[in-house]
C-alpha cells in the first residue's frame, strides 16, 4: 500500500493507542475519507466550459471528478436548474493516503511564506476542513496551461468524534500545523 498506511499501521496506531489512553483497538483514530471540492460559479460568469477545472482537480486527485448541478433557481446567484456550481471528489484507500502524502511533504511546502495551517478548523467532530487560494500549487498543474486560477476546499474526515483526537492523529502525519505564539 502507501507509506503512509503503512507507516500508520506500524507506528502511529500503537502510539495513538497509549497516548490517548484507549482500550480498544477500534477507538484509535483513523483517516475514513479526503474530500476535495471545487466551487465553480464564479468560475462560470466569464467562461461556459466547466473542463478545465474538472480536468485539474483529475489531474491533482488521480480520480475522476463529479460535477454538481444546482437544483433550485437562485436569482440573486444569477443561478438556474441544472446548471453546473461545483466539482467534487471523495479519496478514500490508498489514493486518500496517497494524496494527504503528497499534501503534507510536496504541495504545502510550495506555498509562499507558509508558516502552517490553523487548528481551529476542526468542526467538532473530529473533521478538519481548509482551503488553498490557488490550485497551481499542485505539482501536476502546468503553469502555461493555466487559464484562471481556482481554489480548493479539503476535508480530512476521521473515525472519531474527537477533535483533540483527530488533532492528535493529524499531528501524528506531521501535519503542518502552525506553531502557538502564547505570550506568558
Amino acid at each position: 500500500m502507501s507509506e503512509l498506511y503503512t507507516q500508520y499501521n506500524k507506528e502511529i496506531a500503537p502510539r495513538l493507542k497509549k497516548e490517548l489512553k484507549l482500550t480498544n483497538v477500534n477507538q484509535i483514530p483513523k483517516l475514513k475519507r479526503i474530500c476535495v471540492n471545487v466551487g465553480i460559479g464564479t468560475y462560470l460568469k466569464n467562461a461556459t466550459d466547466p473542463e478545465p477545472v474538472v480536468d485539474n482537480i483529475a489531474k491533482i486527485t488521480g480520480q475522476k471528478p463529479l460535477l454538481i448541478k444546482s437544483k433550485k433557481a437562485v436569482s440573486n446567484f444569477k443561478l438556474r436548474v441544472g446548471q453546473p456550481n461545483g466539482v467534487y471528489v471523495t479519496l478514500r484507500n490508498q489514493k486518500m493516503y496517497d494524496f494527504l502524502y503528497k499534501l503534507i511533504n510536496v504541495v504545502l511546502p510550495r506555498v509562499k511564506d507558509f508558516r502552517g495551517i490553523s487548528e481551529k478548523s476542526f468542526d467538532g467532530n473530529g473533521n478538519y476542513s481548509f482551503g488553498i487560494t490557488e490550485h497551481t500549487i499542485f505539482p501536476e498543474i502546468m503553469l502555461d496551461d493555466v487559464i484562471r486560477t481556482h481554489g480548493i476546499q479539503i476535508t480530512i474526515v476521521t473515525s472519531t468524534p474527537s477533535d483533540e483526537h483527530a488533532k492528535a492523529l493529524l499531528k501524528a502525519f506531521h501535519f503542518p500545523f502552525k506553531k502557538s505564539t502564547k505570550k506568558e
